[in-house]
Formats: structure tokens, sequence, C-alpha cells
């Protein structure tokens, strides 16, 4: 099961913080806005009352895909059979833990001190939960407030240890008033130099909150409103990742845009390749990067290529992004769409709302002129439709606008940056899949397929935002080069630390109702 550390919840069914609700009824409400994991923490419950509820939770943790963890108690974890545990200092010993859930069972561990998170780590750890970062009312056996600098020197002594990859999520007195700062401080560090070279900083992937949702009067919309400053967080992590590690960027695209393509996966710190010829495909799969097939021009030789660069990169496990160019435009190619989605996966689809009706598929208005979108949907049905496409080919959905709307299934995420020059130069949403393609194949993207969607599409907004305000652009002529340069400032800036551009960001997680009227 795939992780999602992001908003991670931290169950209490104390009166003080659940009142006289559902502790089930709180856990689903969070789920629906976007919570990723559920910790079951009862440290008086009686054994059966504690399996008898762990079971209820676990009932609702699965329909929506997520792992239940339980606090302390690992007889009851392995009684109820759920994902795994999460153990502080004093609990259980970790190899005696390990021993009791088997090899694949998640185990979380506490640590408010480098040395903890070191050990914890060097025991087999799969995430760390670090703090306590403030005061709190629900957990006062509290070692030490670390604060976030405390967060922040364990994440850099964690990265210098060459333990980078190990999740990490902040826990204590964390809300929607303080997420955001404790993220960003965290997001803001640099490589760190030792005396063996540079390490790649290393960010939080989460926060674990426990009253912000439970004692929420809307649980849903507490979590939606986290959620929206993870993944705000999470942009300059992904940034940095696709720039210290030059993924490649492989596109089978129209000649038109190639050269721009290339500039922007080079602006953003990607290798690009424009390689059209399909036999070369099963080659450049293994060398670690993502594939971007682009229906810009459509001909039964380009189509047969397409396929099998398709199957080359999915036989080799690397992630594939289809834009489907003009797709309701021609019965040509409603059929070539319908051909490449029957015959492979893909880690995000992106599109206009008119291309987006027809990777639906089902019934609803073809509007398209040439590669424009000219439906006529609300926000809110082109937020179902990003939900439909995700839901049913199993992937990111990426509906681009005014508003852009992302979408992995479950949640629903809204990027409002961009400018409307990007809409008259040649092949802005073809190199808008480019840059996806850099940020999903990185080392922390190809964890977070979601927020490395997210990630490419506010800095290219941001960056179009940025070089129409200056003084030299005059028109589309002059806002390429301009724009060409943002994204290559905003990528040297993170990597500097230097996070200023991303007041600009505007991202939301949204609610869309599951009765929704779909377009």
């Amino acid at each position: 099961m795939a992780v999602d550390y992001g908003v991670y919840l931290v169950t209490d069914s104390t009166p003080a913080i659940l009142g006289s609700r559902s502790l089930a009824g709180a856990v689903e409400a969070s789920l629906r806005g976007g919570a990723g994991v559920v910790q079951y923490r009862d440290k008086t419950a009686s054994h059966d009352d504690a399996v008898r509820t762990a079971r209820e939770l676990l009932a609702v943790t699965r329909r929506f895909g997520v792992p239940l963890l339980v606090n302390d108690r690992v007889e009851v974890a392995v009684e109820v059979g759920c994902e795994g545990v999460h153990i502080g200092q004093d609990d259980m010993e970790f190899q005696k833990a390990r021993q009791m859930l088997g090899p694949d069972k998640i185990i979380g561990v506490t640590a408010s001190s480098t040395e903890e998170a070191l050990r914890a780590c060097e025991a087999g750890a799969t995430y760390l939960g670090l703090g306590t970062v403030y005061a709190t009312q629900t957990k006062k056996d509290t070692k030490a407030i670390i604060g976030p600098h405390g967060v922040r020197d364990i994440l850099a002594a964690l990265a210098a240890a060459g333990h980078a990859s190990v999740p990490t999520v902040c826990i204590g007195g964390i809300n929607a008033s303080n997420a955001g700062d404790v993220l960003l401080l965290a997001a803001a560090a640099t490589t760190t130099t030792t005396t063996s070279g540079s390490t790649p900083a290393k960010s939080l992937d989460g926060v674990a909150v426990v009253s912000a949702l439970v004692a929420a009067p809307d649980p849903a919309d507490a979590a939606r409103h986290l959620l929206g400053q993870v993944l705000r967080a999470r942009v300059p992590d992904v940034v940095r990742s696709v720039a210290a590690t030059t993924p490649l960027s492989h596109n089978m695209t129209n000649l038109v845009v190639q050269n721009i393509a290339a500039n922007v996966a080079l602006a953003v710190g990607a290798s690009p390749i424009m390689a059209n010829y399909a036999e070369e495909a099963a080659d450049l799969a293994r060398l670690g990067g993502a594939l971007v097939v682009n229906m810009g021009t459509v001909t039964p030789d380009g189509l047969k290529n397409y396929l099998q660069a398709l199957k080359a990169y999915n036989d080799a496990g690397r992630p594939v992004i289809l834009d489907p160019v003009g797709a309701g435009a021609t019965a040509v190619r409603r059929s070539a769409v319908e051909t490449l989605l029957s015959s492979g996966r893909y880690a995000v689809i992106k599109g206009n709302a008119s291309e987006m009706l027809v990777v639906r598929g089902g019934s609803g208005p073809l509007a398209q002129r040439g590669v424009d979108s000219t439906s006529q949907l609300t926000l809110a049905q082109r937020a179902s439709l990003a939900r439909d496409v995700a839901r049913r080919h199993r992937c990111v959905a990426l509906v681009t606008g005014a508003t852009d709307l992302l979408s992995d299934g479950r949640r629903v995420v809204r990027v409002d940056n961009g400018h409307e020059l990007l809409g008259m130069i040649t092949g802005s949403g073809c190199t808008l899949g480019t840059a996806v393609s850099a940020m999903v194949c990185s080392p922390v993207g190809a964890a977070e397929p979601l927020a490395a969607a997210v990630a490419a599409t506010v800095m290219f907004g941001i960056a179009a935002e940025m070089a129409a305000e200056r003084p030299e652009v005059r028109g589309p002529g002059t806002f390429v080069p301009a724009f060409l340069d943002e994204l290559y400032s905003i990528r040297k800036a993170t990597a500097a630390g230097d996070l200023r551009w991303l007041v600009l960001a505007k991202v939301q997680a949204i609610d869309v109702p599951e009765d929704d009227a779909s377009p």
C-alpha cells in the first residue's frame, strides 16, 4: 500500500476532544477531506474495547485505501490485522514489535532528538514522528518541546546520515494556523555541506494532528485546509528533487513544440530528449526518466510508435504522461485516445476540459475546435471530471484552464496560478506536460505523484505570472524568453533555500461531493 503521510490523523476519544460524536464518523470525515494515515491512540481502553474500536476504524480506512496504525499496543494491531503500529521511546522495543508484526508492516517511531531519530532509522523504522513541536493538551507526557527549529535540526541530521528517504511527520500542537509555517521552515532548507561533500536537504513529508481534526466542527473541511498547506509546502521539495537528479524527460511530440518543450525541461532541471522513433524507447526507459505521449500530430505510424513506447515504459515501471491534444476535434483523434487508453498505464493524464471529456468517455458534450477547449463546464463540473478520469484510469488527472484542477481519484486540488499570455503562445499546454514529467519521475515526485503534478503546475503558473510582470515583456514574443528565465530562476532560488516566490502559490484542496452532477 502506498502511504501518503501528508495529513496524518491521530485519534483521541476523550470527551474533551471528541465530544459526543462518533470516533469512526470523525475519522471518515477526515479521510473524505484528504487525510492519508490514521493512528488509533487510546492508552486506557481495555484490550477488548481497543480491539473492537480498531476493527471499526479499520473498516473505514480500508474503504478509503489508507493505512490504520495502532499506537503502542502492538498486540491489538496483530489481532485486528491492520497495517502497522506507532511506538514511542517508552513503548515496546522496536525489534520485538517487528518480530510480532512481521517484515512488511509499518512501524513508526517517535523521535524528539537527533540521537533518537538516527537510532530509529538504523533499527529500520518505516517513518518518524518528530516532536513534540509545540505544547499540546492532548499529550501531557511530553519529554521536551523541540519547536520548529528542533524539527529542522533533526531533518538536517537525517539527511547528513543518509536517511533522507525515511518519511517524517511533525507532531505536537500542529493546527491550521501553524502547520504552514512549520512545513515551510523545513522546506527552506538547502543542501548540507560536510567534510564528505554536499547532502540534499530533507523536508517534512507531512503533519500529524489530533484536535485540529478530531475536535474540528467539520473534520473534512479542516483536513482539506491542511492538505492544501501540505501540498503547497511540498512544491519546493519536488522542484529541488528534479534539480538534484536531472531526470530524463522523453517527449514524443510534434515538431511545432519540440524546441520550447526541450527548453522548459532544461529550465526546470530535467534532461530532455525529443525522440518519436519507438525503437529507442526501451533503451531510454532504462535511464530512469519519464515518457510524454503528446498527440499533437496523429498519424498511423505515429500511433504505432506511441504504443510501442508506452509498452516499453510500462515494462520498465517508469511513469508515462498522456497529453491527448485535440482529442475531441476529430473522429481520428477520439479513436487514437481510446486505443492509447486501452493499451497501457499512465501516471498522469492532462488536458483541457474538452480533451478530458473524451478521456473520461461515456455521455457528455464533445465541444472542441482544434486543440482549444470550447467546453463550457462549471468549475465544479471540471473538478468532478478530474476526479472521474483519475478514478477510471487510476492515475493523477490534470484538467487545465484558468483554474487547473488535479485529482488522484480521492482528493481534488485547485491551482489558481498562471497568466493569459500562456494561452497566446504555441505549445504552452504541451510544455506543462514536459514539466509534469520531470517532477513525477524525480525521487520525491515518484513517491507522491499528486504532489509532483501540483508542483509542476504551481511552478509553471508562477513563472508565467512573474514573466508577465517584467518590464521588457510586451506580448507573446517577449514573454517566451522571460518565461524560461523565470522557470530557471525559481529552480535556482529553491536550490539556494530562497522560497520568496512561493508566496504567490495558490493551492487549495476542494470538496467535490460524490453526488455532484458529472458533466
